[in-house]
């Protein structure tokens, strides 16, 4: 239950009056008094409502939007910037105004969190990610506070609404993709499982492979938790192998665009000596040489649908959660070879 502002006045001992004059840096207040409240308000927990203006109607016309290490994310991967196009658009449609986080760990983001929801800065929240264990997402659904999730969530799958691809499937049909090609040795380049959607497209590359009866072999698995800048020595490990692989396929098309220019450095062309294949069809894709195959998975809409059930779930509290699975298409482009 949120702390509020009376609680506070009554461990402070003072009046609710003068706690509101301390959030407001009243003149009026001694700073021995508002150093004793300031405190206490931060041993409880408490988070002044910056959008007092709207306590009559209880609204504040904002949605807060998470990212996992939000900085970080936002400047490297193209994903952010179009997923957030489609919430931007919904939102102003709604008109609705959108408070980003700007932490760059998992602590900092947390906080935040916790500050936009008992703070009523916001009316609900977009997670563009979805986790094993999420703490934030834990938090949320003990506050029960309204949010939908960019991705599909570990349990609670009817309970929580959330916008996805079909990840299981789009891994199947990439890797299908190569082993039609005659591809038997194929690397996958991902993340790690602690994300959902990496679990999935893994889960969907060991189904085809096994479907089409090649062996799983662990030494053409890499998984990392983000870029990490050691990705040509891990390239370099996978192509010194005594059986190298003859085709990649990566989380993303951010990696690909890394490992297509350490594969130069080794003296290795795409696709003559070996195939790569990417998801999300960011912009750049297409203008490779040779262009990147891979998955285009609805970014806009992502964003867009993920807000239209957020807005849904804050205009009727007790509407049922819904499950929205966008569209994906796998787009064929010149750096796969049929072997």
């Amino acid at each position: 239950m949120a702390v509020t502002i009376k609680d506070v006045a009554k461990k402070a001992n003072v009046s609710t009056a003068t706690v509101s004059r301390v959030i407001s840096n009243n003149p009026r207040i001694s700073e021995q008094t508002k150093q004793k409240v300031r405190k206490i308000m931060e041993e409880m927990g408490y988070h002044p409502n910056f959008q007092a203006r709207n306590l009559v109607v209880n609204k504040t016309q904002t949605l807060g939007v998470v990212m996992a290490n939000s900085t970080t994310l936002l400047l490297q991967n193209p994903f952010f910037p179009e997923v957030l196009r489609g919430i931007s658009a919904n939102a102003h449609d709604n008109k609705y105004g959108l408070y980003l986080t700007t932490g760059t760990t998992e602590t900092e983001i947390y906080e935040e969190v916790v500050a936009m929801t008992q703070g009523r800065r916001v009316d609900g929240i977009i997670l563009l990610y979805s986790r094993k264990n999420d703490p934030i997402m834990n938090y949320l659904i003990d506050q029960e506070f309204p949010f939908t999730l960019v991705g599909r969530p570990e349990h609670h799958h009817s309970d929580i609404s959330f916008v996805d691809n079909d990840n299981v499937e789009n891994a199947r049909n990439v890797t299908r993709h190569l082993i039609d090609f005659g591809h038997e040795r194929i690397a996958y380049f991902g993340y790690d499982n602690e994300f959902i959607v990496s679990y999935d497209r893994l889960k969907g590359y060991k189904e085809a492979l096994a479907k089409a009866e090649i062996p799983y072999r662990n030494e053409y698995i890499v998984k990392q938790k983000t870029l990490q800048g050691n990705e040509k020595e891990l390239l370099k490990q996978l192509i010194h192998l005594d059986e190298p692989p003859t085709a990649l396929i990566t989380h993303d098309d951010l990696i690909a665009y890394e490992l297509i220019r350490y594969l130069s450095d080794f003296e290795l062309k795409v696709p003559n000596d070996i195939s790569i294949i990417g998801f999300n069809n960011h912009k750049i894709s297409e203008h490779l040489d040779p262009p990147l195959s891979t998955v285009d998975i609805s970014i806009y809409d992502l964003g867009f649908e993920a807000t239209r059930l957020l807005i849904n779930r804050i205009h009727q509290p007790n509407r049922s959660a819904e499950q929205i699975i966008v569209p994906s298409t796998l787009i064929k482009r010149g750096s796969c070879r049929n072997l």
